[in-house]
């Protein structure tokens, strides 16, 4: 019985990969300057494989027994996408090729059906194209309403681009300014706020890091507008960040005369606490781990997995924010002296190394008035940027341009 029951089932798998999957509907989602997401609603789950041209820039999709149902759309304007067709290949599979204007970066993954959608095959395209920090700062000055996040860095001409992209790509440096908008966050006595000095020290800091050669930085927040802590979550992972910092300025009204800077990572406890969430929502989950997503995975597979990546990234977390602690106090009087464990939710990433950097207690009339001078916050960022700097020095990803010189 057992073996007729197996025969069957091996019979119906043949038969159903001889069906060639459909796709239903083709989508573009999220059209931003420096990301686009295209989806694609498939009738099954596919096998794929993506891979970029240059010489003119192209994003090539090649799916396996598949066949298009419905035309495709042509994307919305963004400065990424110029251009989608498709054509057979091989009889039986399906070449989809997208015109860009630059070079990009992919991450793709499935999706399983919900309640409201099919099957998914879901593609993110990142340009690897570098702005200016002169239009970063004057996007600063857009409206809360318009302004969402921008990217601070150096201009680059297409040929230099051309061979960045060979040679190894630039880490991704996430940027996060605490509070913003109605979060004014703590305020020190002489009215100085949270959240303008977090945001000053972060453009700072996104400058500095915009002239190091290999390095580009996301700044989360680049205005005085809101942000959800899961959305900046979610913004460091669009970004595909290799490293997120977080910035804030500490407060104890008791005592005025507490003073210094900490740094903090996630704890065990709140990495546990997230890695339950993560299986939890696992099967509709559409972030990855490590590039790998957790959705398609049993139960215990995808719990070593997380504990794989959260582990790795824990521990990188802990190094980097040594080495930033370190250069800190060449700058400023230290709080805690070694690298503090707490459950803050912006640092909860289980992959990608996370730290919060407490600048000082605005609470203490000496450390506001230091936190509101220009040349001390760039002091500040000047000494972040020393740790970040040593950090990649031993850690900087196997695909990137400082791990092949």
């Amino acid at each position: 019985m057992r073996l007729l029951t197996a025969l069957s089932l091996l019979v119906l798998s043949f038969s159903c990969l001889a069906q060639p999957v459909q796709i239903l509907d083709v989508r573009f989602w999220k059209p931003a300057h420096h990301h686009l997401r295209l989806v694609f609603e498939l009738s099954a789950p596919v096998t794929h494989n993506i891979f970029t041209l240059k010489s003119p820039y192209r994003l090539v999709i090649d799916l396996k027994n598949t066949k298009l149902v419905k035309r495709l759309v042509r994307p919305p304007k963004s400065a990424l996408v110029t251009n989608i067709r498709s054509a057979p290949r091989n009889q039986n599979n399906l070449r989809v090729v997208l015109d860009l204007k630059a070079s990009v970066r992919t991450k793709s993954f499935l999706l399983k059906p919900d309640d409201t959608n099919k099957q998914r095959l879901v593609i993110d395209i990142n340009t690897l194209k570098r702005t200016s920090s002169a239009s970063s700062e004057k996007k600063s000055k857009t409206p809360a309403s318009r302004s969402q996040h921008t990217v601070s860095e150096q201009t680059q001409a297409p040929t230099r681009q051309q061979k960045k992209a060979s040679i190894g790509r630039d880490i991704v440096i996430a940027i996060d300014a605490g509070h913003g908008g109605i979060d004014s966050g703590a305020i020190g006595l002489g009215g100085t706020m949270e959240k303008d000095v977090a945001l000053a020290i972060a453009r700072e800091l996104a400058n500095l890091v915009a002239k190091e050669r290999g390095m580009r930085a996301v700044l989360i927040r680049n205005g005085d507008y809101f942000l959800s802590l899961s959305k900046r979550l979610e913004l460091a992972r669009q970004y595909q960040a290799d490293l997120f910092i977080s910035l804030h300025a500490d407060a104890y009204p008791d005592d005025n005369r507490v003073q210094g800077t900490s740094v903090y990572m996630l704890s065990r406890s709140g990495a546990s606490s997230e890695a339950a969430r993560w299986l939890a929502e696992k099967e509709n989950a559409a972030d990855l781990i490590g590039g790998v997503s957790l959705s398609d995975k049993d139960g215990l597979l995808a719990q070593v997995l997380l504990d794989l990546s959260q582990a790795g990234t824990l521990e990188a977390s802990a190094y980097v924010g040594q080495k930033v602690l370190k250069a800190l106090r060449k700058v400023s009087k230290i709080h805690f002296f070694r690298v503090q464990r707490a459950n803050f939710m912006v640092l909860r990433s289980p992959d990608i190394p996370s730290i919060l950097v407490e600048t000082g207690f605005i609470s203490s009339p000496r450390e506001e008035k230091k936190l509101s001078d220009q040349k001390y916050r760039r002091r500040m960022a000047v000494a972040i940027m020393a740790g970040i700097r040593q950090y990649f020095a031993s850690h900087a990803p196997p695909d990137t341009l400082l791990a092949r010189r």
